[in-house]
């Protein structure tokens, strides 16, 4: 404590500086911050509305004050506004009683709830996500702090939050549009994995609550009190941020499941938001869309809607005035957007995306990726797609003719989906690729590379027992005694040296007697993670994400020989980097075809 009394009364003295771009933990929060105060000069101030009592690392009954969350002191008003009071009360240091009157001042002109707008849609693949995160992005860019919010998603593509939560990923990458550093637990408290046979394991608030059969969720989940866990994470986005964009999920129409629906008019109701419904209008059919949604929301409820988009349009936007005129005149409801349809590369987000899909991208060299029935985190392949690479899906073993590399990508089912691979002939197939060719499994396909894939209580597949793995590495993977491990990594690539980043989200353990690929830096620790075996070109990790930054992907580029002429490796850019170009694109073409003044109107509780 002392220390940080010594870093603010350092701060007081230099004054105000606005953002420190020369810090390499530069934005540690959100894009735009103001880095004057790196230490509160109110700490603690106990204030409810912007921080937390936790229970500290001597455990309960030791709490401390926690400000991680908020954002308050980083915004560019509050710094020079709080500085200048600072300076002309002549306050040289934060244990200056009259530090709290300033804190009251800057917390009376400065500190406001935010509001809530919800984008429903009339389908599910009607644009929500992007309609949301293109939302988030235009509010970022004006200067506004805003968050995503989704009380429930059903997803296997997911991340990790930086205090070891799950999150789905559409969620993220709205954060990200929002100008977050990181994403918050809170933008997604209920999310769920689909396991198959009608189950899904259930995350609650970034954790693993149970597995629930599709009626078992709806009789014994979602309860009355379902209802306080969608309002308090709400809440504390709406404590921090000046707006909070809501997204729905499916329809708000499913007459058959509208008094258990979390998603979407209840939603809205606790978030206290107005709705927009989105419409997707490549399929046909917006005006019967439009009409259809809101005869079938009850009346109490329809009053909700405050107006419609016409997303995805593929044709000249102007043919769609007409519809929007039918959509005006039958329902009452202003059509405030005709947007055209936009190329975007960003993450995907659910196997929906893969249904139809047998290739992405147009570059030079094949990569195939095993499309399993319980594929999951395939986000992580996005980053290849900026490379002079393509992928393509495979589920049959003559697919895999003609392969540059193989990647046995994350499953929410290992053994289950092992045994898919040997019933359909692929297990073998793979196998004939070693040495040919890289193969890099992930996660639960790192897992398959091995010798023996254990499940002694029939935790992970239809029944107990040991299975074969594909014999890669040297390598037992066990399930049964363990609890699912959900960490954010940051380490190194042993080969180069060159930092990576990424997360992990797994059940099982393996014990590996193999050179690790990676090693993770933990809290006055070091681990090592992965398997590699260089002369054969085989390449195993537990970290999801690993392509985002360069260092694996430039690495694995090294291996990658098309036609038996190398890759350049010379180009590799951060992913990021590239997410947010195409976020700042959606964000222009959604500002450039709705009417965004509306949208404000919405926001600050306009009719």
């Amino acid at each position: 404590m002392d220390n940080i009394v010594k870093m603010v009364e350092r701060e007081i003295k230099r004054g105000w500086t606005g953002p420190n771009l020369s810090c390499k933990y530069h934005p540690c929060h959100f894009v735009g911050q103001d880095c004057t105060f790196c230490f509160c000069p109110f700490y603690p101030c106990h204030d409810h509305d912007l921080g937390e009592s936790i229970d500290s690392k001597r455990g309960k009954g030791h709490e401390i004050w926690s400000c991680t969350n908020c954002l308050m002191i980083h915004r560019p008003e509050v710094c020079k506004d709080a500085m200048g009071m600072i300076h002309e009360l002549g306050i040289t240091t934060p244990e200056d009683k009259r530090m709290n009157d300033v804190f009251k001042a800057i917390k009376e002109r400065h500190y406001h709830r935010g509001k809530a707008i919800m984008v429903l849609g009339a389908t599910s693949d009607a644009g929500k996500s992007l309609l949301t995160a293109a939302i988030c992005r235009v509010l970022h860019k004006r200067g506004y702090l805003v968050s995503p919010f989704k009380s429930q998603n059903m997803s296997l593509n997911s991340t990790v939050t930086m205090d070891g939560c799950e999150v789905a990923l559409a969620q993220y990458v709205q954060s990200v549009a929002s100008g977050h550093k990181h994403p918050d637990r809170h933008v997604n408290p209920i999310l769920l994995k689909p396991k198959g046979d009608a189950t899904s394991q259930v995350v609650l608030e970034g954790k693993p609550h149970g597995d629930f059969h599709a009626g078992e969720y709806y009789s014994k989940f979602v309860k009355d009190d379902i209802n306080e866990v969608i309002g308090r994470n709400v809440d504390f986005l709406k404590s921090r941020y000046d707006y909070v964009i809501v997204e729905g999920a499916g329809s708000p129409a499913e007459i058959n499941l509208y008094t258990r629906d979390l998603a979407n008019i209840r939603t809205a109701k606790i978030s206290e938001a107005d709705c927009i419904l989105s419409i997707n209008a490549s399929w046909g059919g917006s005006v019967a869309y439009a009409i259809g949604t809101l005869a079938l929301i009850p009346d109490e409820d329809r009053g909700l809607i405050k107006g419609v988009t016409l997303n995805n349009v593929k044709s000249d936007p102007s043919e769609f005035k007409n519809e929007a005129r039918l959509i005006e005149e039958m329902t009452g409801v202003p059509v405030i957007g005709i947007i055209p349809h936009g190329d975007f590369q960003l993450p995907s987000e659910d196997s929906e995306s893969l249904r139809n899909s047998i290739e992405k991208g147009t570059g030079r060299a094949m990569v195939s990726v095993i499309k399993y029935p319980r594929i999951a985190n395939f986000s992580d392949l996005d980053p290849l797609l900026i490379e002079d690479l393509r992928l393509q899906f495979v589920t049959r073993p003559e697919e895999l003719e003609g392969s540059d590399a193989i990647v046995l990508p994350g499953t929410k089912n290992t053994i289950n989906d092992l045994q898919w691979l040997k019933d359909r002939g692929l297990f073998d197939a793979i196998k004939r690729f070693r040495g040919k060719v890289p193969i890099v499994g992930i996660c639960g396909g790192y897992q398959m590379m091995g010798e023996v894939l254990s499940d002694p209580t029939g935790i992970e597949g239809s029944v107990p027992g040991d299975f074969e793995g594909l014999g890669f590495f040297r390598m037992r993977s066990t399930w049964g005694k363990y609890e699912k491990k959900i960490t954010k990594d940051f380490g190194t690539l042993i080969s180069t040296g060159e930092e990576i980043e990424g997360y992990e989200l797994h059940m099982g353990m393996s014990e590996v007697d193999e050179a690790p690929l990676f090693k993770i830096k933990r809290f006055k620790s070091e681990e090592m993670d992965g398997a590699v075996r260089e002369d054969e070109m085989l390449f195993g990790t537990y970290i999801h994400g690993i392509f985002d930054r360069p260092a694996f992907r430039r690495y694995l580029l090294r291996f990658i020989r098309p036609d038996g002429r190398p890759m350049d490796p010379s180009n590799v850019r951060d992913y990021a980097g590239f997410m947010d170009e195409n976020l700042d694109k959606l964000a222009d073409l959604f500002e450039s075809n709705v009417d965004f003044d509306r949208i404000m109107d919405l926001l600050e509780g306009g009719n």
